[in-house]
């Protein structure tokens, strides 16, 4: 594997070292996130001329260097994760105010997006030190770029970035509640034990598209487009389908006719009178508010109960 990379490190030297690389700052370098072929030339450059790294996790970093053919000495690394990472920003701010180079790369992809890397940048920044980004690898724009989102119109254009839902079932159901009422396209990610429950409850969201991807840039990379209401089927349908990191972008949501628009009024009506009260009262109260029929709003009512694990048919 070190071989294999030998010519890319005398590229890299070759494209990138005639530009300025600052002492004294903290560059900030996208990782692949699977394939070791997606490094940037910039990137391995930077890599070499590091006087400290720091990383999520040292024994990760220091194998994906070496493979890449490059070795740096046990006091070059420094473990700045989710934990530490207030308390290890104190040790990169010093190796700076040192005149070291410091690199700071995440287990994969952009640090800061859903990795750690955004208090350490602030802190940085704070300190009135220089952060130069070296961009890369990113699981969302990858996910983003093949998903083939298409807005319906020029106000719900772009996609906003969820990342990861909260893991405590209430939380994570009143968040994809809340979701539910944006028309714009969302990306949450997913780790493999949870992505049967997000298909669930996602099969209240109906015919709106999905896409799905898992294992991007890896050997069993695999991306799918569906309806919402279909994605749990399909996941069950086959069990390796359930394996991997998973992105998952939401598409926009069509522009609602006139009815359409009451319905969904009626739909976020309801959805908030059942956080606080039985699901036939929370219907009945909802259909005298918004003048919609009772038994449509009591079949989604059921609809979303079913999706959330719930009695499929409550008193």
């Amino acid at each position: 594997m070190i071989t294999s990379f030998q010519q890319a490190l005398g590229a890299a030297r070759d494209a990138a070292a005639m530009q300025d690389y600052p002492q004294g700052a903290l560059y900030v370098v996208a990782t692949p996130i699977g394939n070791l072929a997606d490094i940037t030339l910039r990137a391995l450059h930077v890599l070499q001329l590091a006087d400290a790294i720091a990383c999520e996790d040292t024994r990760h970093s220091q194998a994906l260097l070496r493979a890449y053919g490059i070795d740096k000495p046990g006091g070059a690394w420094l473990a700045v994760h989710q934990h530490n990472e207030a308390e290890a920003a104190h040790k990169v701010l010093a190796a700076l105010q040192d005149g070291q180079r410091v690199v700071y790369v995440s287990d994969a992809g952009t640090p800061g997006v859903s990795d750690p890397g955004a208090r350490l940048v602030a802190a940085v920044r704070a300190a009135g030190l220089r952060c130069i980004p070296l961009p890369g690898a990113s699981s969302v724009t990858t996910a983003v770029s093949v998903a083939g989102c298409v807005a319906h119109d020029a106000q719900h254009g772009g996609f906003e970035f969820v990342g990861f839902l909260p893991t405590r079932a209430a939380a994570r159901r009143d968040a994809l509640q809340q979701l539910a009422r944006q028309r714009g396209c969302l990306v949450l990610l997913e780790a493999p034990h949870r992505i049967l429950d997000l298909a669930q409850q996602l099969q209240a969201w109906g015919g709106r598209q999905v896409t799905l991807a898992r294992e991007l840039t890896k050997q069993f990379e695999e991306v799918a487009t569906l309806r919402c209401d279909a994605l749990h089927d399909w996941l069950r349908a086959d069990a390796r389908r359930t394996r991997g990191e998973f992105v998952v972008v939401l598409h926009p949501d069509a522009a609602p006719a006139d009815g359409d628009e009451r319905a969904h009024a009626a739909a976020d009506t309801l959805q908030l009178l059942l956080q606080e009260l039985p699901l036939k009262t929370a219907v009945k109260l909802a259909a005298e508010l918004t003048g919609q029929p009772r038994n449509v709003l009591y079949e989604q009512a059921l609809q979303w109960k079913k999706a959330q694990g719930g009695a499929s048919d409550p008193a």
